[in-house]
């Protein structure tokens, strides 16, 4: 069963905070964890994604039922399936994250000898 763009999307949100929230408590024998409300509030107040309560309960509703999200004790966590799905994703658009950290990161013209420019 094939996921959608949407359901991609919050998959890896869900993935990606768990890598980053894990990260503050690296070396020590603890892992994070998240409801569904809590996720939902993070979605929406950091503006990741654009959508009301309902609809983002429903994608983690449908990402349960394919067995990418389990959903035990109230807490989200995702299966191996939804880990490796993550890992796939994250591995096809870390070449454009890269991108942008390049190109943020320094002055774009410092990377060539000459830059050209032209009349608009």
């Amino acid at each position: 069963m094939s996921t959608t763009k949407t359901q991609n999307f919050i998959l890896y949100s869900l993935g990606k905070w768990f890598e980053e929230a894990n990260k503050k408590i690296k070396g020590k024998p603890l892992e994070v964890s998240i409801s569904k409300v809590v996720f939902i509030e993070l979605v929406q107040k950091s503006g990741i994604a654009q959508k009301q309560k309902r609809a983002l309960y429903k994608n983690l509703e449908t990402l349960e039922k394919k067995k990418l999200v389990s959903y035990q004790y109230k807490e989200l966590a995702l299966t191996k399936k939804g880990k490796a799905l993550y890992q796939k994703i994250n591995k096809e658009i870390e070449p454009f994250i890269n991108v942008n950290k390049q190109l943020a990161g320094k002055k774009t013209t410092t990377y060539t000898k000459k830059v050209q420019t032209i009349f608009k």
